[in-house]
């Protein structure tokens, strides 16, 4: 399962894929009184398993990324597994399948940095004092002095995109 989520909904359509960072050590994991979600040896953090699964929505408040979603009328959590059913037998997941801009990408760390020179992959974020590493990365500018991305400094900048004039909708003479 991979979710979309609206930019800034009341100014653009635009959207964004919310992907499961696949933790190192996952915290929503290690939140599960029922022991529902598992970590498979190649990294891989898979949606709780329905007959453990309690719907009591720790792994959700637990995860910094925001990515379990509580199916409260299935009583389950789920969250991107990385098509599980399709990367365990050599094949790419969907939604790198798909991308049309190939924005996201699944293959080797040393296929990325080959095919994306001027960048490279990121994988370590700050979230108050915690440090997560993920399988999962980022792609940074190549010379960035970049440790960790701190989320939680993040929270509070100022967006980047471009605000659009509301004059530019407008009929000439109108402004």
């Amino acid at each position: 399962m991979i979710q979309l989520d609206y930019i800034d909904r009341s100014h653009s359509p635009q959207t964004v894929p919310v992907v499961c960072m696949h933790c190192d050590s996952p915290t929503c994991a290690e939140v599960c009184p029922a022991d529902a979600i598992k970590r498979t040896e190649d990294g891989v953090v898979q949606s709780a398993r329905k007959p453990r699964c309690i719907a009591c929505n720790n792994c959700v408040l637990a995860c910094p990324f925001g990515v379990p979603k509580m199916h409260t009328e299935m009583r389950l959590m789920m969250k991107c597994d990385m098509c599980y059913d399709r990367t365990s037998v050599g094949k790419k997941p969907m939604c790198a399948s798909v991308c049309p801009s190939q924005a996201l990408y699944f293959g080797t760390r040393d296929e990325i940095e080959r095919l994306r020179p001027n960048s490279q992959p990121f994988n370590t974020f700050k979230f108050g004092r915690q440090i997560i590493s993920t399988k999962v990365n980022l792609m940074i500018p190549k010379h960035s002095a970049i440790e960790h991305v701190d989320v939680l400094e993040a929270i509070y900048q100022p967006p980047t995109g471009r605000e659009m004039e509301d004059t530019l909708f407008m009929n000439p003479g109108e402004a």
